[in-house]
């Protein structure tokens, strides 16, 4: 007997709030609103369940939420913070199962096929996923279905009528501000209490094979139609998924898109609509509980020693090398200090790992004893094994003395973990005829040196600097005497001219003096020059000089 796919939709619809609910559990009293910025406009993005019973709701303008709920404590979102706390929900709800896709900005999709009969069922399996929420302090809204579509429908709009869904011109229509403020004068007046927006609903579940039926009186926002054709049926009175399917699907693609269409079928299960499950998490750390605080150099590095070879077990199961490294030292005054090193090339090895960290040991203020040590691979890069080589090969390489190049590498990260592998630089070839322009500079630490130099058929100065004028005597080309640095020299011997003429495509304020014929002078006192005479652009030309040569 096949066994029905059964997928579990757990949207939590305050997710942004209680997120700073939990963080600055106590200090906030009130409804709290989470603001963003949208078109420069400040809407509100999620509610706090005060927020909500004050009659709040999301997208309205922070103007108009605080015009009638000056009390309303807000604060900014955060996507970035917001993401990554949904990825550590999904980290806790695989102890339901394997298969969990995140849905940003607040859902989860989670496949629990075969996974049920573990927690006693699928109505135990939701029980325990809503007692886990609430001591998190989380709403939570479930569904469960055969498809996706289904569960996410069941989640978000179970309990709902499909004819709830009104038309613009429909009588009994109030706005937010007008039913909000009458609700809550008819309860202080003593009147029947506004219906309480709870922390977490009882879960719906369709049965297998059921998913029709179960959705059928749910209104057809409930397909995650295009905003645009959810208005356009409703228009024409089409509320309702059973009045939806009743429809020729051939008119009702042509007239309201594919996506409509498409998006039915997922929910009905007649097209797939399969769940990628996210990648886990690839944590490379060690950590290191001492029974009593310590201090001294050694014996922080007599830890480090135990740290180090389980976390180089982990980067070679993985096949990965550490690029920069992060030693976390954690205070018995419940403070923090970490010290981070690079690496010019991944590696695994602890002995290459620990005099960088010994290196910046110097660095640290153990204050009151350390307790906790914590050594992560904050930076990883994957690592093949080397191939060892027959005998022949190893003949050939030992006779040409090749250097496989980690001699050098080791040198930069040692003197970049003194000096920062940010600031040990090489060239590299560019692309262009511009003196200037010829090379560029990268870091060294993560360029591969250049092979292949393509070498000018004139000769370059070793030092090349921005253009400096040069006042020249009389008219001749090269000159024979010139004024340079509050200097006077005499022309000895000259080269060119070289003809270099601007990049026609770029405007370079350096090259809108037009064209340049570049002169090598060879002057009595010693010096050997590189001068350009410009014939004038956008601005005047003249004499200047630009480099020299060793």
């Amino acid at each position: 007997m096949q066994q029905h796919r059964r997928i579990l939709s757990l949207w939590f619809p305050r997710l942004a709030a209680e997120r700073v609910l939990r963080l600055e559990r106590g200090a906030l009293s009130g409804p709290l609103a989470v603001v963003a910025t949208d078109n420069n406009t400040q809407t509100l993005a999620s509610l706090s369940i005060e927020a909500e019973i004050e009659g709040l709701r999301p997208g309205q303008p922070l103007r108009d939420a605080r015009a009638f709920c000056p009390n309303l404590v807000t604060r900014p979102a955060s996507r970035l913070a917001e993401a990554a706390f949904l990825t550590r929900l999904r980290r806790w709800a695989g102890k339901f199962t394997p298969y969990i896709a995140e849905e940003p900005p607040a859902a989860l999709l989670l496949d629990i096929t075969g996974c049920a009969h573990l927690f006693g069922g699928e109505l135990a399996l939701t029980e325990t996923v809503q007692s886990d929420c609430a001591t998190l302090g989380l709403s939570v809204q479930s569904g469960i279905a055969d498809t996706a579509g289904a569960a996410w429908a069941l989640a978000r709009f179970s309990g709902q009528s499909g004819h709830s869904a009104r038309s613009g011109d429909a009588i009994d229509q109030e706005a937010p501000a007008t039913r909000s403020r009458a609700a809550k004068r008819h309860w202080t007046r003593g009147g029947a209490a506004p219906r309480l927006l709870l922390t977490t609903t009882a879960p719906t579940i369709a049965p297998p094979g059921k998913t029709r039926q179960a959705i059928a009186a749910l209104p057809i926002t409930a397909l995650r139609l295009p905003p645009a054709a959810a208005t356009n049926l409703t228009r024409l009175g089409i509320r309702r998924i059973d009045e939806l399917t009743c429809l020729p699907r051939a008119a009702l693609a042509r007239r309201f898109g594919r996506d409509v269409v498409r998006r039915l079928d997922q929910a009905l299960g007649v097209e797939p609509e399969p769940i990628t499950p996210a990648r886990p998490d690839s944590n490379f750390a060690t950590r290191l509980s001492l029974p009593e605080p310590i201090g001294l150099e050694s014996d922080i590095m007599a830890a480090i020693d135990r740290l180090l070879p389980p976390l180089c077990a982990k980067l070679k199961s993985s096949g990965k090398g550490a690029r920069r490294i992060r030693l976390d030292l954690f205070r018995a005054d419940h403070t923090s200090q970490s010290i981070e090193a690079g690496l010019a090339r991944p590696s695994r090895s602890a002995e290459q790992m620990r005099p960088l960290i010994a290196l910046k040991l110097t660095d640290v203020d153990p204050g009151f004893g350390i307790d906790v040590i914590r050594l992560e691979a904050t930076v990883t890069e994957p690592l093949h094994p080397m191939q060892h080589a027959g005998h022949a090969q190893a003949l050939t390489a030992a006779n040409q003395k090749r250097d496989d190049g980690t001699a050098m590498d080791d040198l930069i990260t040692r003197v970049g973990g003194r000096i920062g592998l940010e600031a040990i630089t090489r060239l590299h070839p560019a692309n262009s005829h511009i003196p200037e322009k010829t090379a560029t500079i990268m870091a060294a630490a993560w360029a591969d040196p250049a092979l292949d130099w393509s070498r000018p058929e004139n000769p370059r100065p070793l030092v090349l600097f921005p253009s400096e004028i040069v006042s020249v005597e009389g008219d001749s080309r090269p000159p024979v005497s010139f004024r340079w640095r509050r200097r006077n020299f005499r022309t000895l011997a000259a080269i060119g001219p070289e003809r270099i003429a601007p990049e026609w495509w770029l405007d370079d304020p350096n090259w809108r003096s037009g064209l340049r014929d570049y002169w090598r002078l060879d002057t009595k006192s010693g010096d050997r020059l590189w001068l350009y005479y410009a014939h004038g652009g956008v601005i005047s030309g003249g004499w200047f000089c630009q480099g020299v040569f060793a």
